[in-house]
C-alpha cells in the first residue's frame, strides 16, 4: 500500500473541512480549542499572538498558509464542572442546566487554568471568576462554563482578523463540544458569523483520506471534495449588537483581572 499523503492534526481537520479559500476557517472544539484560517499561498507574519503555519500542500502546487491560534481550555472547563465541582453528572447535563437561566447573570469565568493561551500567551496567569453575587446559581455558572468558550474564540478571531485582514464571514466547527447546541449558538452570536458543523464530525480522518484520495487519482480536484460536503447543523448569530459589545467588554475586563491577580 502507498503512503499517498502525511498531514498534522489540526491541518487534516482544516481540509477535511474543505477550507480550501483564503479567509475559510475552522475551529475544534475538544478538551482544548483549536482555530486555524486559511491565509492562502503567502505566509502571514502574526504580530497579534498566533502562529503561522502550513496548512497543506497539494503535488507541485505552491503550500498554502495558515493562522493558528489555539485555546487550552475548552471542554476540560466542563470536565472541571463534573469532577471538581460535582456539579453535573455528566457533559452532556451542562447544556440542559446552563438553559434554565436566560442569561449568565453578570458571571464570567476566564479558564488560565494554565495559563492563557493565544493570543495572550501568558503563562503565569491563572484562573478567576469574576461578578459572583448571591443571585449566582449553578445554572450561571454551567452558562458562562459555555460562554468562555465562545470569548476565547473571539479573542482569537480578533487576532486574525487584524493579522490577515480578512474579516471572517463564516466558521467550520468539529469535535465533541459542537453536540452543544447552546454552545454553538452562542459562538455565532459573540462572532456574528454563521457556524456550520458537517455531517461527518471525524474531520481530522477525513482530511487524511481527502489528501491521500487526491494524490492518488480517487479525486481529481478539491472541488470534487466540497461536492462531498453535507451539513449537520447550522447557526446563524441572533444577539443585539449593543448586547455583544457590551458583554465583550465585561470579558475583556474578566480577563484584565485574571492577569492583575497573577503579577506578584
Amino acid at each position: 500500500m502507498p503512503i499517498a499523503a502525511a498531514i498534522g492534526d489540526q491541518q487534516a481537520a482544516l481540509f477535511g473541512q474543505t477550507c480550501f479559500e483564503p479567509g475559510d476557517a475552522k475551529c475544534t472544539y475538544g478538551t482544548g480549542g483549536f482555530l486555524l484560517l486559511n491565509t492562502g499561498t503567502t505566509p502571514v507574519r502574526s504580530t497579534h499572538g498566533l502562529i503561522t503555519t502550513v496548512g497543506y500542500r497539494i503535488g507541485d502546487q505552491p503550500p498554502v498558509f495558515a493562522l493558528e491560534g489555539s485555546i487550552a481550555i475548552a471542554g476540560s472547563l466542563v470536565q472541571w464542572m463534573r469532577d471538581g465541582l460535582g456539579l453535573i453528572g455528566t457533559p452532556a447535563e451542562i447544556e440542559t442546566l446552563a438553559a434554565t437561566v436566560a442569561d449568565n447573570g453578570g458571571c464570567y469565568i476566564v479558564p488560565a487554568f494554565s495559563g492563557l493561551f493565544a493570543p495572550h500567551w501568558r503563562s503565569d496567569t491563572r484562573g478567576v471568576i469574576v461578578g459572583l453575587t448571591s443571585y449566582i446559581t449553578k445554572a450561571h455558572l454551567a452558562r458562562a462554563v459555555l460562554e468562555a468558550t465562545a470569548w476565547q474564540t473571539r479573542d482569537v478571531v480578533d487576532a486574525m482578523n487584524a493579522d490577515s485582514g480578512l474579516a471572517l464571514t463564516a466558521l467550520n466547527v468539529d469535535g465533541g463540544m459542537t453536540a452543544d447546541n447552546l454552545l454553538m449558538q452562542y459562538v455565532a452570536d459573540v462572532l456574528d458569523v454563521p457556524v456550520t458543523r458537517p455531517m461527518v464530525a471525524e474531520t481530522v480522518s477525513l482530511g487524511a483520506a481527502y489528501s491521500a484520495g487526491l494524490a492518488v487519482g480517487f479525486w481529481s480536484d478539491p472541488r470534487d471534495l466540497r461536492a462531498n460536503r453535507h451539513r449537520a447543523g447550522r447557526w446563524l448569530p441572533t444577539m443585539d449588537p449593543a448586547k455583544r459589545a457590551a458583554e465583550h467588554a465585561t470579558w475583556r475586563r474578566a480577563i484584565a483581572a485574571a492577569v492583575f491577580f497573577s503579577e506578584p
